[in-house]
């Protein structure tokens, strides 16, 4: 049987998820971090990438994240993300055209700031993209 923990994702518009849960695996600024039931209280920063949750049942799912902060407690884990999507959320052709445009700023301008905010929407929409590509791999 396997340990169990509750996990709870929001962001500025919705309780994203809510549930017991075996394993989060997710991506901090540093590295990636996996917390399984009774892991070490910390709360940290959180990168924008790929969000992995195990269920009870051993099933694996997917989404994408952005930057947040990560609280884990005793009893409880909770992510605050700027955003969070499920797979079939991703508009993918937006995505798309979020990364063609950022390519193209980056390309195109000489400013370290609008460089580097460029770099951050390129970085999102590849995840989305890649996020994406997961539907239904289960």
């Amino acid at each position: 049987m396997m340990n169990l923990y509750t996990f709870e994702v929001y962001t500025p518009y919705r309780l994203f998820f809510k549930d017991q849960v075996a394993v989060v695996v997710l991506t901090l600024i540093d590295g990636e971090i996996g917390i399984y039931a009774g892991h070490v209280p910390v709360t940290a920063p959180v990168s924008t990438g790929i969000l992995k949750i195990q269920d009870m049942k051993g099933q694996w799912r997917e989404a994408f994240t952005t930057e947040g902060i990560l609280e884990v407690t005793h009893h409880k884990t909770i992510l605050l993300a700027d955003a969070a999507e499920w797979p079939e959320e991703i508009d993918y052709e937006r995505a798309l055209l979020a990364k063609e445009r950022a390519e193209e700023r980056i390309k195109a301008t000489n400013f370290r700031f609008e460089a580097d905010s460029a770099r951050a929407t390129l970085k999102r929409a590849e995840f989305r993209i890649k996020v994406y590509g997961m539907r239904g791999q289960r």
